[in-house]
């Protein structure tokens, strides 16, 4: 790209997901990396002014319109009714659905560059009678079921996980070569895609102590780990491991290594947010579209008072960016 020119306008859809929540706060305070990005707010009109008067926020918010004007808008979506900060109420629940419905046709369709979505409160949406394990479940669902793969990201530490959230219990039989085929294709795939990184480099976590040690602490490195890292590196992928899981995360791998894959979530996730805590991003991979996140809740005890911290939504942010820029730029 030569200096006069400019990169061709990114559009983002932003959920600020639970009403009662931190969502619309932090949403609000979003500032555009660049004039060349503009930030849809897919929200209720009320809701969004109600919540600027409580934290004092005077941000224009002009309608969405299907022209690129650059800064934020709002394409509203109504239906929060009576939405008060701090308290959740499950009438709530078919908005917060639909905002999500409406930015995942239009990355669907090409509308929007990438989605940044706001944390939701679970628990909420379930005991209106929907069916909810999670934002990822439901994106991947509504995507065409695609199988994704969850990626936290915290400056240049990525790590993604073979398992989420499943009891220690159930994390060996949840262990298959299909299964860690699927994910290490799916972050070599977004690295080179969605990052730029043309070769990347990535450690794979043993699953037992030691990383097994020879089979004396467990068989799954042996018998199903290494066997699928085997066959991915035959096909040209740049592997290390098994690695054990208690070295894996010196700053020596982390030098040399682009992502992680992790067996699962409480192996690799304490490590990412003592370094990065409230500015790690949830990204999921295997979607048709890009899609990042907060890596927090909805905080209701803070919602509406103005002291919300903003570093995990504007990290997403910026991160969705960068994916798409270097998506856009990648061969198709």
């Amino acid at each position: 790209m030569s200096k006069t020119e400019h990169p061709a306008p990114l559009r983002i859809a932003v959920t600020p997901g639970e009403p009662a929540g931190i969502g619309p706060d932090l949403a609000l305070g979003l500032e555009c990396p660049d004039p060349d990005v503009e930030l849809v707010l897919i929200a209720d009109a009320g809701l969004m002014a109600q919540r600027a008067a409580l934290i004092g926020s005077s941000r224009p918010l002009p309608p969405y319109t299907p022209v690129f004007h650059g800064a934020c808008s709002l394409l509203e979506v109504p239906g929060c009714a009576n939405a008060t900060a701090g308290k959740v109420d499950a009438a709530n629940a078919r908005y917060v659905l639909d905002t999500l419905d409406r930015a995942i046709t239009g990355c669907l369709e090409g509308e929007f560059d990438a989605l940044v979505t706001g944390p939701v409160q679970k628990s909420a949406i379930n005991a209106a009678g929907y069916n909810f394990t999670g934002h990822t479940e439901y994106l991947a669902l509504h995507a065409g079921g695609v199988t994704p793969v969850m990626m936290l990201v915290s400056g240049g530490l990525r790590v993604a996980l073979a398992t989420t959230h499943l009891p220690l219990a159930a994390v060996p039989k949840a262990i298959s070569q299909p299964v860690l085929t699927h994910v290490i294709r799916e972050v070599h795939r977004a690295l080179t895609a969605q990052y730029g990184i043309p070769h990347p480099r990535i450690g794979v976590c043993g699953l037992n102590p030691h990383a097994g040690e020879g089979g004396y602490l467990g068989r799954e490195e042996i018998e199903t780990i290494a066997p699928a890292m085997e066959a991915l590196k035959a096909e040209g992928m740049l592997l290390e491991g098994p690695l054990p899981a208690d070295t894996a995360f010196t700053p020596r791998l982390r030098e040399r290594l682009d992502a992680y894959v992790s067996m699962f979530h409480d192996q690799s996730l304490p490590v990412l947010k003592a370094v990065g805590f409230g500015e790690a991003v949830n990204v999921t991979l295997g979607l048709p579209f890009i899609r990042t996140s907060v890596d927090h809740g909805t905080a209701l005890d803070l919602a509406g008072t103005g002291r919300a911290e903003a570093g995990s939504f504007k990290a997403a942010l910026q991160l969705a960016v960068q994916m798409a820029r270097h998506r856009r730029a990648s061969p198709k």
